[in-house]
């Protein structure tokens, strides 16, 4: 199976060989920081083309199609403008708050970023509670967006901001059942132990309706969590003109802009860890008839590709979603969730637990 834990020993016995450790470390750190700033750039510009694109399919009609290679460059050309653009400060707005606030939302995405495993290999932080890790500090990006919609003394922003914080921390409790459901399957809150865990199969065909059931109710919460339509009320522009970040402009609106993205990134790239198996192939069980035959040509595509390939398509996935449904009331949303997915959520995980301990998954 293809790993990359021979380059990551390679640079870490170099960089130890020439300094002391402290120095070392600084420097690994200082790696992992400009690769982790690298992934957010390059995310930003080819989510932001492939919503473009994905809408424009959907909606029968070209897309971006003027700059560069078919558009290819014309999220370049958007980034440009917002780096040249002036940014403004209302006269009124808490200054401090308002500078910080974009700033605050992408260090969290950032540090979202430690557990996920990309291929074997590569991961920054293998923590045992890295399912814990993802959910507490998830939770905390609601401040930032609280704290924009109160320091630009904007009575849109403020009411967006206030429909975006009961949104997220509304959802959170279905987006953590579901996680919590599988869970109960693997044993384990570390993510490496949980990608092992599926080396026969994936958790989605493992573990029966639960899984089924769990990964639906996931990839609604989730959505709403990240205010995507039909859940963006917080962004309702016939409403609030652009909800939380509608005084922002130049860069700070892009740090909004480029961490919606990315945390639909890290929840998708989370999605396919739990439930498809993160970078671990498809896999059969070994009772089948040539079953190992089978995982072992599944074994020369790469790691990277699995978890690429998986976290894309669940992205599409979400896509999909904005451009089909109608956005929602915030009375219907919040129905949804305290009615519906959070009474299926829990009677899921007793569903979950009693198969668990009766063994009946694969």
């Amino acid at each position: 199976m293809f790993s990359l834990e021979n380059l990551t020993h390679i640079i870490d016995h170099a960089l130890n060989n020439t300094f002391n450790a402290t120095i070392a470390m600084l420097i690994e750190m200082v790696i992992v920081g400009i690769c982790a700033i690298t992934l957010f750039a390059v995310l930003g510009l080819v989510l932001v083309f492939m919503e473009r694109k994905v809408s424009a399919y959907m909606q029968i009609r070209l897309g971006p199609n003027r700059v560069g290679y078919k558009g290819l460059a014309q999220t370049a050309a958007d980034t440009l403008k917002l780096v040249i653009k002036e940014g403004f400060t209302p006269d009124n707005a808490d200054k401090f708050l308002f500078n910080l606030a974009p700033f605050l939302v992408m260090i969290i995405a950032m540090m979202l970023l430690a557990p996920i495993a990309f291929t074997k290999g590569l991961q920054m932080w293998d923590l045992n509670i890295g399912v814990l890790y993802l959910s507490a500090v998830s939770s905390v990006s609601v401040i930032g967006i609280l704290m924009a919609g109160w320091a630009s003394n904007n009575k849109y922003s403020l009411i967006g901001a206030m429909r975006s914080g009961a949104q997220i921390v509304s959802y959170e409790l279905s987006a953590g059942l579901a996680v919590l459901t599988m869970i109960v399957f693997t044993g384990s809150l570390q993510i490496s132990t949980i990608i092992a865990s599926q080396q026969d199969g994936w958790w989605i065909f493992k573990g029966h309706i639960p899984a089924i059931i769990s990964f639906v109710i996931f990839i609604i919460a989730v959505t709403a969590e990240t205010n995507r339509a039909p859940f963006d009320m917080a962004e309702a522009e016939s409403e609030l003109t652009a909800g939380f970040h509608t005084e922002y402009s130049g860069m700070r609106f892009a740090l909004f802009f480029l961490a919606e993205y990315v945390n639909i990134f890290i929840v998708c790239a989370i999605a396919a860890t739990i439930y498809f198996g993160g970078w671990m192939p498809f896999h059969i069980s070994h009772s089948i008839p040539f079953a190992d035959l089978f995982n072992k040509g599944m074994d020369f595509i790469p790691g990277v590709l699995w978890f690429t390939g998986k976290t894309f398509a669940l992205i599409f996935l979400i896509m999909w979603f904005r451009w089909t449904f109608p956005r929602l009331r915030i009375d219907q949303l919040l129905n949804l969730e305290w009615k519906y997915l959070l009474p299926i959520g829990m009677f899921n995980l007793l569903l979950a637990t009693a198969i668990a301990i009766l063994g009946w998954y694969f």
